[in-house]
């Protein structure tokens, strides 16, 4: 693929994770830690188009983006330690595992993405209590990552042919 053209989809890309992002920041829960998560779909999708460099590039700039437009530096650590930890599991997933389904990936990336920020939290709140907090939040990483999972799933039919068939071979 052409340089300008994945600097294009990758521009593409990191807007639609702010702005989703952005939208899911405004929706109180309730909870702290929850939320749907629709911009990891997104970066999934980027996972099987793009590739693992350009992904992690998409991952760090939506983490310091965020962060500086709806957060704060606290938040960018957590979102830092949860992204990279999802972003770890699911490059494992789909292409070294290869037996996993997007859906399968979305929801490793989902509990990862949680086991990372409340491991962080129970680094700076120097407490080990928060473990069951993280029980609760792996539940909902699995519910979450089904629906990111399920969207990456829609959203693959518009992927090139060539990306398609080297990494679905039945479709």
């Amino acid at each position: 693929m052409q340089n300008t053209k994945r600097l294009a989809i990758g521009a593409m890309f990191l807007s639609i994770m702010l702005v989703i992002g952005y939208i899911e920041y405004q929706i109180p829960t309730g909870v702290p830690g929850i939320k749907l998560g629709l911009s990891n779909s997104v970066l999934l999708l980027s996972l099987y188009w793009l590739g693992i460099p350009f992904s992690l590039g998409l991952m760090l700039s939506k983490v310091l983006l965020s962060g500086f437009l709806f957060g704060n530096p606290n938040a960018m650590i957590y979102s830092l330690a949860g992204g990279t930890l999802s972003m770890l599991g699911m490059i494992v997933a789909i292409y070294l595992l290869k037996e996993v389904s997007c859906i399968g990936a979305g929801v490793i990336g989902a509990v990862l993405h949680n086991v990372g920020q409340v491991t962080v939290a129970m680094w700076q709140l120097q407490t080990t209590k928060l473990i069951y907090y993280m029980a609760i939040l792996m539940l909902v990483g699995v519910v979450t990552g089904l629906v990111t999972g399920n969207v990456c799933k829609q959203l693959i039919r518009y992927l090139p042919k060539s990306r398609r068939e080297r990494f679905f071979k039945t479709e």
